[in-house]
């Protein structure tokens, strides 16, 4: 029964984001689409794809120094494989939740010690977000004359108080407490019991003030690497937009792409990152053929992901059935 649910939830999702695109491609001239990424130029978008990997790369120590933080000492490379891993079934599950599943599970089993290794995965997607929502909010109060619009302000004050929240149950003990007495019948035991393991391994990175710092500057400069990207994109197809637009729109999109109704943010990446730009008059295939290219980078990148996943765990079984 749980198999049908699980089956079922994936293909809904697969069934949102194909309806979205659906959606959007029957609304764009798909020639003159075609024809701006065509004629876009090539080495700014080289450039793009490389900002990309070095997000990827910061994205990879970040998680790499939480693992050390936590006494789970593995080599780069063997995280890398992990984190490889997790990007290749980003494609495939439900938004960033999907691969951050799938690299928690590799890398608890290889360590056993499954809660540690959880652990670490939720600090780092939480250091993530907290470093997206600085971003907004700096670019907002840098740059708030140039974006005088209800629904952009209300969406940063939004995924800023989602932040607040998520901190408050998993660090406050007190409204840890207060939430935990509602989750004790039924189901939600499970969840309350989850939620208290996850409690107490966070509270051991308290005592690592420095790692924690020093991920929120790691994740800054993920979050510099996203709009920095995405101008890089559209300056490719002749854009000539002001960067401030950048820095507060893409925190947003990616925000909303991390919502797990969709897989791999597919559709819904695409239609909010045509409503955002769209307020800076931007038209929508303009738009569109920006969240396409993106999502060419990550198709690439996941490949590639899963291709160093593939080789490596099946040298490591020929290496372990060879004795």
């Amino acid at each position: 029964m749980n198999m049908i649910k699980k089956l079922f939830s994936i293909l809904l999702r697969i069934g949102i984001s194909i309806l979205i695109l659906y959606y959007l491609f029957r609304q764009i001239d798909k020639k003159m689409l075609l024809d701006v990424i065509h004629h876009s130029d090539k080495v700014l978008l080289f450039v793009g794809f490389l900002m990309y990997q070095l997000g990827n790369i910061f994205c990879l120590l970040r998680w790499h120094m939480l693992l050390r933080t936590a006494k789970i000492h593995l080599s780069l490379r063997r995280v890398l494989v992990s984190f490889a891993g997790g990007m290749f079934f980003n494609l495939f599950l439900p938004s960033t939740i999907g691969g951050d599943m799938m690299r928690a599970i590799d890398l608890s089993r290889h360590t056993n010690r499954s809660k540690e290794v959880v652990a670490t995965v939720l600090l780092d997607r939480i250091s993530g977000y907290i470093g997206l929502v600085l971003i907004a909010l700096f670019a907002v109060i840098i740059g708030g004359r140039l974006i005088e619009n209800t629904s952009v302000i209300v969406s940063v004050v939004l995924i800023t108080i989602i932040l607040i929240l998520g901190l408050l149950v998993l660090y406050n003990s007190r409204i840890y407490s207060k939430i935990s007495v509602f989750l004790q019948a039924g189901k939600a035991n499970k969840i309350r019991e989850y939620l208290k393991g996850l409690h107490h391994e966070i509270h051991i990175f308290k005592h690592h003030r420095s790692a924690i710092i020093n991920n929120i500057l790691l994740s800054l400069l993920v979050q510099i690497t996203g709009p920095l990207m995405f101008y890089l994109i559209a300056a490719s197809m002749g854009l000539k937009l002001k960067l401030i637009y950048f820095f507060v729109y893409i925190p947003i999109i990616g925000a909303v792409s991390m919502l797990p109704i969709s897989i791999g943010g597919l559709g819904l990446r695409d239609v909010t990152t045509i409503y955002f730009f769209g307020k800076a008059d931007v038209a929508q295939n303009l738009a569109f053929a920006m969240s396409l290219i993106n999502f060419s980078f990550i198709l690439i990148t996941g490949i590639a992901g899963g291709l160093i996943y593939y080789v490596f765990t099946v040298r490591n079984r020929r290496l372990q059935s060879h004795p």
